[in-house]
């Protein structure tokens, strides 16, 4: 069951329209980096979490996600409203779309189900969970810098601010399972040269660091030298 408040966890406030920047914003609520994706890939992977503490976090997030969706919409219909006879209006999506927000990206493409990633592995989830947010952190950023007023910036910082919250409880989640710095999950044993590093783009000057030396790798410069 879900229940609706016709109130956002924050408000949202623009004090003037700025269809062009509406567009940008589209990114967030029909793009891949977008809150409909975030919400939907962390509620589909609940149910193939048998961790009950796990499962209600993404739940829990997902939902916060769908608040953030609204949050978006409301600021893409607040920049697009009453503002349909201006140039600016015209040089838009919304021009043809009309006001308020669409399941598009901010250069018009349909937002698709291809953008979920979900596995079926807690771990494996957990971990593109966290790729997702640093993607979502990145475009909040961009639309900050380009934010036409404070009532649009002081909501995006809000919303930047949650997707660094959910990373970290993503990071405590992997490490609730002792997986944060462990590669390896699943069943199937790597084989013998799990602790190689292949050095194949030598130009001259190898560069060595603790990715590639001992003792966590063994250095290997022509992995077919006998």
């Amino acid at each position: 069951m879900f229940l609706h408040k016709k109130e956002t966890i924050q408000p949202v406030n623009v004090s003037e329209p700025n269809p062009r920047f509406a567009q940008l914003l589209l990114e967030q609520f029909g793009g891949a980096t977008g809150e409909l994706t975030a919400a939907l890939q962390y509620w589909t992977q609940s149910f193939h979490c048998e961790n009950a503490g796990i499962r209600d976090m993404l739940q829990d997030i997902a939902l916060e996600e769908f608040s953030h969706l609204e949050m978006v919409g409301r600021l893409i219909e607040a920049h697009t409203k009453n503002v349909d006879q201006t140039e600016a209006y015209k040089s838009t999506l919304f021009a043809v779309r009309g006001v308020g927000p669409h399941l598009l990206d901010s250069q018009g493409q349909a937002w698709t189900a291809a953008y979920v990633n979900e596995g079926g592995d807690v771990v494996r989830d957990l971990r593109a969970n966290i790729a997702a947010e640093a993607g979502a952190r990145q475009t909040y950023e961009a639309l900050i810098k380009l934010a036409p007023e404070e009532g649009t910036k002081q909501t995006l910082v809000h919303l930047l601010t949650r997707e660094v919250s959910h990373t970290q409880m993503f990071m405590k989640a992997l490490d609730s399972l002792g997986k944060l710095t462990d590669p390896f999950f699943g069943n199937i044993q790597p084989d013998s040269t799990v602790d190689i590093y292949y050095n194949l783009s030598s130009n001259g000057k190898d560069e060595r660091g603790p990715w590639n030396s001992e003792p966590a790798f063994r250095y290997v410069a022509d992995p077919q030298a006998k």
